[in-house]
C-alpha cells in the first residue's frame, strides 16, 4: 500500500472507531439519533474503504481494516467504557495480527 493508501486508512478507521463508539452509546440509552449518527459514520467509512479496495484489492483493504478496527476498538473498550478482554480474546488479536502482517507481506515479482 501507498502512503497516501496508508493515511486514507487511518482516516477510515478513524470513522469506524467513532461510528463504533457511538453505538456502543446508543446501547445504553436508545436515542434513536444518536443510532442514526452512527450508521451515517459507518457509512462514511464504508465510502471511504472503496477508493482502498480499488487500490489494494478486497482481500488486503478488508483485511488490514478489521484487524486494525479490532485492535483500536478493543482498546477504546478498554479505556473508554471499562471493558476488559480476556487473555484469550488478547491472543485472538495478536493472531488477528499476525495475519495482517502475513497477507500484506511484500509479495516477490516472478518474471
Amino acid at each position: 500500500m501507498s502512503a497516501g493508501s496508508l493515511l486514507w486508512l487511518g482516516g477510515a478507521m478513524v470513522v469506524f472507531v467513532l461510528a463504533n463508539a457511538v453505538l456502543r452509546t446508543y446501547a445504553a440509552s436508545s436515542h434513536l439519533p444518536t443510532l442514526l449518527g452512527a450508521l451515517a459514520l459507518f457509512c462514511v467509512g464504508n465510502v471511504m474503504m472503496v477508493r482502498l479496495m480499488r487500490e489494494g484489492g478486497l482481500a488486503l483493504a478488508i483485511s488490514i481494516s478489521s484487524v486494525a478496527q479490532l485492535v483500536l476498538i478493543s482498546i477504546l473498550a478498554f479505556t473508554w467504557f471499562g471493558e476488559r478482554p480476556s487473555g484469550l480474546q488478547l491472543a485472538g488479536m495478536a493472531l488477528g495480527v499476525v495475519a495482517v502482517v502475513l497477507i500484506a507481506w511484500p509479495q516477490e515479482v516472478r518474471a
